[in-house]
């Protein structure tokens, strides 16, 4: 028998994905729930400001809002320094970040080491909650948060989510109005549970000249810090962010270092000739 060549060519098009149809006996997996769902953690959780310990604990538990991907994690009220945690009113309007997307049943502020920390904590407006309190992962709230010893940014990490960088010989094809801005065969593609799939592809197969200098940065706990950011215009003209690069990321993820990868609602990006649009960020 002859071995299959991973890396050869097809020129076979690539059909239509066909779906089973879900029903009582079949569901889609990674469906979030549209309810309340919450999962036991056995991690040790710590989130400190300075040398404060605002958070220890061992018997937290991971809480997903209805429909909602990212958990958050819930701490029994003893083990949260609730000493320094004083009532406040609601934050104004969303903040931009994951949670909590529905309104609080309390908010607090933190008191410590002299400064007030606004909205770093709160407790949910469901009764089956009762008896735990959420501190918020914000951007400078708390200084840090570890999960053992190990510090963890943006948001808790689901035991559940699973995040794969694979290369690729699959032809990937990025174009803007009509213009070509990468093209590729080694491509690292990156497979994250619940969300489409990323292609990250080397710098020199996509055209930076097409591409506009961004500030943005972003974060993820996962992969790490995101600091290189380009624009490409829009319907309208405006500039808006368009692909991100991970200069230095998490180990797991090593092989995307420095690769670029596109939104795809402000991009077309081809597959084997398959638009993989999804309009998700």
């Amino acid at each position: 028998m002859t071995a299959t060549d991973p890396t050869a060519r097809t020129t076979t098009p690539v059909p239509p994905r066909a779906l089973p149809q879900a029903g009582p006996n079949l569901v889609a997996r990674f469906e979030y729930p549209s309810t309340w769902s919450f999962s036991p953690s056995e991690r040790w959780l710590r989130g400190v400001v300075g040398e404060v310990a605002i958070v220890d604990s061992r018997d937290q538990i991971l809480v997903w809002e209805p429909k909602a991907k990212v958990p958050e994690y819930g701490f029994p009220l003893a083990q949260v320094r609730t000493d320094l945690l004083v009532e406040t009113d609601a934050p104004p309007a969303d903040r931009g970040f994951y949670r909590p997307r529905r309104p609080a049943r309390t908010w607090y502020d933190l008191h410590v080491d002299g400064r007030i920390i606004r909205h770093a904590a709160w407790t949910w407006d469901i009764p089956e909650l009762e008896g735990f309190i959420a501190v918020n992962w914000f951007h400078d709230v708390l200084d840090a948060w570890y999960e053992e010893d190990e510090r963890v940014i943006t948001h808790p990490r689901d035991p559940c989510n699973r995040v794969d960088a694979l290369p690729s010989s699959r032809h990937v094809v990025v174009s803007h109005d009509g213009r070509v801005i990468a093209d590729s065969t080694d491509a690292v593609l990156v497979f994250e549970t619940g969300l489409p799939t990323r292609y990250y592809l080397p710098r020199n197969d996509v055209d930076l000249t097409a591409l506009g200098a961004s500030t943005t940065w972003s974060e993820c706990p996962y992969k790490g810090f995101a600091t290189d950011y380009w624009t490409l215009p829009n319907a309208e003209g405006v500039d808006e962010d368009a692909a991100w690069s991970y200069p230095d990321p998490k180990y797991p993820v090593a092989p995307i270092a420095g690769r670029i990868a596109f939104f795809p609602e402000r991009v077309q990006i081809t597959v084997d000739g398959v638009d993989v649009g999804t309009g998700r960020r």
